[in-house]
């Protein structure tokens, strides 16, 4: 009778699903349509999304033409290496890609996580194998009240749960309220978070010699994660890399 108990359980839990998906359809990700059947993207919905792969940055995970080597730089990079060592994301931040992560972002949409964060441990499957400790990009406590969430943490989590990695969701800490970074050039949006962020006391030891991955939604100039690369090596990480689900790959055309 035991052993019966779990086929009982999964065969209800089919139910509730399939009643669930009935009365609830599945809403596109990308379109916002219903009725997608069990999976949260059409074949037309996912054909429009622009994933990077290979051949890419190995310091900031740009999209490249071509490789020159074991290790390629694109020409930003060489001018300026960025605070952290490695950068992936899974996808070009675009006007197809900004719904899902402004949905996610914005509106707190959660039925999309696995799938998101699945994408990210496609894109970023090196860095997450490497790391110690996942640790999301902080909100303000301010903003974080207001919202409700913090979209990075809930990515981190999830990533984390599925690669088996702990994950410190209060490592870091927005010590003030910055402006929105929406519409700031680069260097303003350096300045805008330059001393935001510093590790909490607490978490000090969890983070010291650790390789760590810091998640976030989308790296536009990078000012955000580099000063959250900055504090986290302040306190001691060894190695700082960083996975997002989007990024703008040219600037002028999208910003978030």
């Amino acid at each position: 009778m035991a052993r019966d108990m779990p086929k009982g359980q999964a065969r209800a839990k089919a139910f509730l699903r399939s009643a669930s998906d009935f009365f609830w359809p599945p809403r596109s990700l990308i379109s916002g349509a219903r009725g997608m059947g069990s999976g949260p993207l059409s074949p037309e919905d996912f054909a429009r999304l622009r994933f990077i792969t290979e051949p890419l940055c190995d310091r900031c995970g740009i999209p490249l033409d071509y490789r020159t080597g074991d290790e390629t730089w694109c020409v930003a990079c060489l001018a300026r290496p960025p605070r952290w060592d490695r950068a992936r994301a899974a996808l070009v931040y675009d006007d197809t890609s900004r719904r899902p992560v402004l949905d996610l972002k914005r509106a707190g949409r959660r039925d999309g996580l696995p799938t998101l964060a699945g994408w990210m441990r496609q894109a970023g499957g090196d860095l997450i194998d490497d790391a110690d400790v996942l640790v999301p990009v902080p909100l303000h406590y301010v903003r974080l009240v207001s919202r409700g969430f913090n979209q990075s943490g809930w990515l981190a989590q999830t990533i984390g749960a599925a690669a088996g990695r702990p994950v410190l969701v209060d490592a870091l800490v927005r010590t003030r309220r910055t402006p929105s970074q929406a519409g700031l050039a680069g260097r303003a949006r350096r300045r805008n978070v330059s001393g935001a962020f510093k590790v909490r006391k607490g978490r000090v030891a969890g983070i010291a010699d650790r390789r760590v991955l810091l998640i976030d939604d989308v790296l536009t100039t990078g000012a955000t994660l580099s000063a959250c690369t900055r504090a986290l090596k302040q306190a001691g990480a060894r190695h700082v890399d960083v996975l997002v689900l989007a990024r703008v790959v040219r600037e002028t055309d999208v910003t978030i």
